[in-house]
């Protein structure tokens, strides 16, 4: 067992809203006035509120008082932990609210879903969909089928397990299931593990995990829309008339691609109205029957239009629905009142099940989309990082959506606020190429500003979507984003610059010290691809986290599969933010050997930060070994390029 024991919450949720720096900062001030006075009350708590940097410059400590007093008249009574927490988590809701929605760096969430109403015809199709798709599972056969009258759903998603489950419904493979805590009975630490493990994959595979709640990561949302895109349905390509459509289709969100299919049948079809959203122009059904009519006309009849009413009408459409072997995730009524999330389940339902699109168009498509598998890994990992990041904007394809500048604009302000001049960025829609390239030229500025490796780059090789470009910047903006957070565990790094071969040599001596003989030379060390180091590196973090007889010998290609989704579950589930796929692992991509080293390396140093507050001796970052710098600094510059010579290979 790890010396390291972590401030554990009976509520997963609740534990869920801080990380382990933020629960000890917060026990460790509970516990002082629960010392100073015996016993903690709300009425103790203004002053202490008042107190923190968070809150300070928002509220005076008379308006913290009314604030408290708002839920439960009785300031004298007791308050444990919990209670205590949240109350922080509602002041800090207001704190938002009164900012107009901007955070400090301190207020890493909002609190909505700690108030969210629950919608119940969408909980009743969350739980036909679970109990549909998850009934033969090994685990949770036992629990299912789940009656939607209860509060079943909820009790059963506590532990994780389900939520990780419907990760892998969504995006199969996405959580290694050895990794799931799936005793009967769970201590809360190994709740909070399953929880940890689902948020992190979720945001891997895009999900936006700000304000999340049970109710919202059971949502089939992600499986439903996978398939919404060019690569994985390239007939898609037949809704739009040339090239240029085409790039446009490529960076429209899933949904606004749904509403373009759902609208090129239509028109097909005579209907003369245009679908723009799945609430209001949904009710009546009618655009369903014209839909379903064109899509499966074995089964159209006009008695579904004739239909005066339109409950009966979105009855007949169920029913239609039901002969393509669509699921009745949904009730008429549920069409009637223009529930949104289920007409958009619903939608998707029927182009899953017959799209009515042709390979007519495929072909010429298929010569445009040249990106190897590397490139379009990179890609990925890079759209999924900087969704995770909460801009306004999000991403649907990077090398498409990044063109304009704006959303670089906003993820650079994410990551070093105040560096952007907002006075001088032009917000989209933009029509003018030039306003374009204004906005990129800002983000290459900032990017030597913090001595990127920008050798003959300009604004415009953005706004051309240069991907091999692309890359390179937004590489240089992760690596530099992540030196920076360890560079701010000060404790550890005494404020100096993070370098690579730090990263490199501190997993060394971590294996090293636990009595492992795996080393690694660099990171693009050909060793790496059996998955061992990093599985060493993991157990000596946090020693009871790997479980070494689910590890092979990582020999062979099936062995070190298996390895390395083991070591991205793990990860995920120890609670690293990491975006890369088993193939990174196996090819040894050098880029995210990188972000994976230091991603485990941050999360270790976070919690020795934690527990050096409690006087425990933590690691430094700094060791012996920094004659590798030079050698390491070498080969991450080939990470980058430059203008002329990325041309010349697209």
């Amino acid at each position: 067992m790890s010396s390291y024991q972590g401030v554990i919450v009976s509520d997963p949720w609740l534990q869920s809203q801080f990380t382990q720096v933020e629960l000890r900062t917060l026990k460790s001030k509970f516990i002082s006035v629960r010392t100073q006075h015996g016993r903690v009350t709300r009425d103790d708590l203004p002053p202490v509120f008042a107190g923190m940097k968070a809150f300070s410059e928002m509220f005076s400590e008379d308006e913290i008082k009314t604030f408290l007093g708002e839920s439960n008249s009785d300031m004298g009574e007791e308050i444990d932990f919990e209670a205590f927490l949240r109350l922080y988590l509602d002041l800090q809701g207001r704190a938002v609210e009164k900012s107009g929605g901007l955070r400090s760096s301190f207020l890493k969430a909002t609190t909505t879903t700690f108030h969210h109403a629950i919608n119940e015809s969408e909980k009743a199709s969350y739980v036909a969909h679970i109990n549909n798709y998850l009934a033969e599972d090994k685990f949770l056969k036992d629990f299912l089928p789940i009656d939607p009258a209860t509060d079943a759903l909820f009790d059963l998603a506590k532990d994780g397990v389900l939520l990780c489950k419907l990760i892998n419904v969504a995006v199969p493979g996405t959580i290694d299931e050895r990794a799931i805590n799936t005793k009967k009975v769970l201590n809360p630490w190994e709740r909070n593990e399953n929880h940890t493990l689902c948020l992190n994959s979720a945001k891997a595979i895009g999900c936006t995990v700000v304000n999340i709640g049970t109710q919202d990561l059971v949502e089939a949302r992600i499986q439903l829309l996978a398939d919404l895109n060019l690569k994985k349905t390239p007939q898609l390509v037949e809704l739009v008339d040339d090239s240029q459509e085409v790039e446009e289709l490529l960076s429209l969100a899933p949904e606004k691609v749904l509403l373009k299919w759902m609208n090129f049948h239509l028109k097909k079809a005579g209907y003369q109205k245009q679908v723009t959203n799945f609430s209001t122009d949904l009710k009546d059904g009618e655009a369903y029957a014209h839909l379903l009519n064109a899509l499966a006309p074995e089964h159209s009849t006009h008695s579904t239009l004739d239909a005066k009413d339109p409950t009966e009408r979105a009855n007949k459409v169920l029913e239609m629905a039901e002969k393509l072997d669509c699921k009745r995730y949904l009730t008429p009524k549920d069409i009637v009142e223009g529930s949104p999330n289920l007409n958009l389940a619903f939608v998707a339902q029927i182009f899953h099940h017959r799209n009515g699109l042709t390979d007519s168009k495929t072909t010429t498509f298929a010569e445009m989309m040249t990106d190897d598998a590397e490139t379009s890994r990179e890609e990925r990992c890079f759209r999924f990082w900087m969704n995770s990041l909460g801009a306004t904007t999000y991403v649907n394809n990077v090398f498409e959506d990044v063109r304009n500048g704006y959303v670089m604009l906003e993820i650079v302000d994410k990551i070093f606020p105040g560096t952007v001049n907002w006075k001088q960025a032009n917000k989209p829609p933009i029509k003018m190429p030039f306003k374009q390239v204004e906005n990129c030229n800002q983000v290459i500025q900032i990017g030597r500003n913090l001595n990127f490796s920008l050798v003959n780059v300009a604004g415009n090789d953005i706004v051309a979507g240069n991907k091999k470009l692309i890359i390179a910047f937004l590489w240089q903006l992760m690596r530099f984003s992540m030196l920076q957070l360890l560079k701010n565990l000060r404790t550890h790094s005494q404020g100096k610059e993070i370098t690579d071969a730090d990263i490199l040599n501190w997993a060394n001596n971590k294996v090293k010290k636990a009595g492992r003989t795996s080393q690694m030379e660099s990171f693009k060390d050909k060793s790496l691809s059996s998955g061992i180091f990093f599985l060493e590196l993991l157990s000596a973090v946090e020693p009871r986290v790997v479980n070494w007889g689910l590890v092979t010998k990582g020999e062979t290609d099936e062995d070190k599969k298996l390895n390395a989704t083991y070591i991205i579950s793990v990860a995920r589930k120890l609670g690293c933010s990491i975006f890369l796929l088993p193939e990174d692992v196996i090819e040894v991509n050098q880029k995210m050997m990188l972000t994976l080293t230091a991603s485990i390396m941050y999360w270790s140093l976070q919690q020795q930060e934690a527990a050096s507050e409690d006087g425990e001796i933590s690691d430094e970052i700094f060791v012996e070994g920094r004659e590798n710098e030079t050698r390491l600094s070498g080969e991450t510059s080939d990470l980058t390029l430059d203008s002329e010579s990325s041309k010349t290979e697209e």
